[in-house]
């Protein structure tokens, strides 16, 4: 019986870094739908105080979470509704 290998993304390289806030559901939101899409990123994790939050401003422009960063394509952006949507229409490989 012939071995079927799932073909590497056309994303191999990609580096995502996904910005998220320890038991934030939005942040768990959007991880969810990373990994039932088979993307591979990074999460940065993020201080609990906004205002302890310099990396996500420096990034994002703004202190809240999640932020998802696409290096590849230099896309950065917030709001889990709008991360998800990214997800399964740009980076899901189905």
């Amino acid at each position: 019986m012939p071995t079927y290998l799932k073909a590497p993304s056309v994303r191999a390289g990609m580096t995502l870094t996904l910005y998220a806030l320890d038991g934030c559901p939005y942040c768990e939101a959007v991880h969810d739908a990373l990994v039932e899409h088979d993307v591979e990123y990074e999460t940065e994790w993020v201080a609990p105080l906004h205002s302890d939050r310099d990396e996500v401003k420096r990034v994002s422009g703004q202190r809240v979470v999640p932020v998802l960063v696409d290096d590849e394509s230099g896309v950065t952006m917030s709001e889990s509704d709008n991360i998800m949507t990214y997800v399964e229409r740009t980076l899901s490989e189905a």
